[in-house]
């Protein structure tokens, strides 16, 4: 396993619909940890990169409703 962190802002604070939405990408095989910072706007995201890839995993929290904006660089 190969764990991966990625912090994402986004635009618009997550609906309610979304939020539920999320619960199902907590289910996804590879996904270990999803974290929401509501001050900072922002969403991380722990992965097994072995098992997804960034590109898969921006395409799920996309698909919950989630306004993603830009990836942020970790210090």
């Amino acid at each position: 396993m190969t764990a991966v962190e990625i912090v994402y802002k986004y635009n618009v604070p997550p609906t309610e619909t979304t939020m539920r939405a999320m619960v199902n990408v907590r289910e996804v095989y590879g996904i270990r940890r999803l974290k929401f910072n509501e001050s900072e706007n922002t969403i991380r995201v722990e992965y097994d990169a072995t098992r997804l890839s960034e590109s898969q995993v921006s395409t799920l929290l996309r698909r919950t409703g989630l306004d993603l904006g830009d990836k942020l660089q970790l210090a």
